[in-house]
């Protein structure tokens, strides 16, 4: 009898682009995220040796380890993984890079690096999975916190976001995106285009953290139960949270309830009345969009012209990392040559 498991075009399974069981919140859409990611490089036959996956730290950054077990992996510094991705793609060409990040990782701390990145067009998939928060160390405001944004321990955030997707195309990005971790279909797609760019996909998506939602009024809630209970352990529990999924069309606005009952504004872009390849309207799609608090969904920003940073940089067709020690070190006249000029 014919098996009813469905091979690639690499004669891979769905289940061998797989990666550990995840450790994150039930309901957590950075989960969500990696399983598109999974069915992406099932559907293009992506040889998962060719991949290295690189992260920062935060929530975020446990992502490569649910997904494809066959590949590199790199678990940078916090906010380091920029650096990373610039070695590791110049010295191996050859390499499909997919980094994952936080609005953390990369908003904050990791900023500087993100928008070098950029600069240089790195080849490199980086996927931003946007909670507005530090899930990690117990919910502090992010960079990318809405202003007026009040969360249980942190009070209310002051201060302006940053915008990732604006940040980007500032910074001369090549390809700038943003999705929902809710709406896979969209998700799907726009990876597909980010794997197929020569240069750095930025994908802004938004994911929410189902951990810091509960109201101090519920006797299910944390600040209730702390009041009342009579500690014997230091033990915390993460609630279940259904993950959220949405499905419109594009032009279509759609209010999407958060897991705390406070609401998001999404906007699937509509190709008749926006063009990715005009840099002005997409800056003025995004100021439109935060004036209007809505979350501008799709492709933002694309320039299929602008060379990667391995082409400007007049690297040779043999991947660096292969080459033999005579053809990477100058022979012992050279450098005798050169300390004689020097003398």
């Amino acid at each position: 009898m014919a098996s009813s498991v469905r091979e690639n075009e690499i004669g891979l399974e769905r289940g061998d682009y797989a990666g550990r069981p995840t450790t994150l919140c039930k309901g957590c859409g950075h989960n969500s995220i990696s399983n598109q990611i999974i069915s992406v490089a099932y559907d293009m036959s992506i040889d998962p040796t060719r991949v290295i996956k690189l992260s920062g730290i935060g929530c975020s950054s446990k992502s490569p380890a649910y997904f494809m077990s066959r590949s590199h992996g790199f678990n940078a510094l916090h906010g380091r993984m920029p650096a990373v991705a610039t070695g590791a793609t110049t010295v191996n060409k050859d390499l499909i890079a997919i980094g994952v990040s936080g609005d953390g990782d990369t908003g904050s701390i990791g900023l500087g690096q993100f928008k070098h990145m950029v600069r240089r067009n790195i080849p490199v998939v980086y996927i931003v999975e946007n909670n507005g928060v530090y899930a990690l160390t117990k919910g502090q405001f992010s960079a990318t916190a809405d202003q007026g944004q009040q969360l249980k321990y942190a009070g209310v955030n002051e201060l302006p976001p940053i915008d990732i997707c604006l940040e980007a195309i500032a910074a001369e990005a090549s390809f700038v995106a943003r999705s929902f971790a809710g709406d896979p279909g969209q998700v799907r797609e726009l990876l597909k285009a980010a794997l197929s760019h020569r240069g750095t996909a930025v994908i802004d998506i938004i994911s929410p953290c189902v951990t810091f939602n509960n109201h101090e009024t519920s006797t299910k809630s944390y600040p209730w139960g702390k009041q009342h209970q009579e500690v014997l352990q230091d033990i915390t529990y993460i609630p279940y949270a259904d993950p959220i999924m949405v499905d419109y069309s594009a032009g279509a606005v759609i209010v999407v309830e958060m897991h705390d009952r406070s609401h998001l504004w999404l906007q699937k872009i509509e190709a008749s009345r926006h063009d990715p390849t005009n840099k002005i309207a997409s800056l003025n799609l995004l100021e439109e969009s935060r004036e209007k608090n809505l979350f501008p969904t799709g492709l933002i920003y694309v320039d299929e012209n602008r060379p990667a940073f391995n082409e400007v940089s007049h690297l040779v067709d043999e991947p660096l990392v292969s080459l033999p020690d005579e053809k990477l070190r100058p022979p012992r006249e050279a450098l005798d040559q050169v300390i004689a000029k020097l003398s």
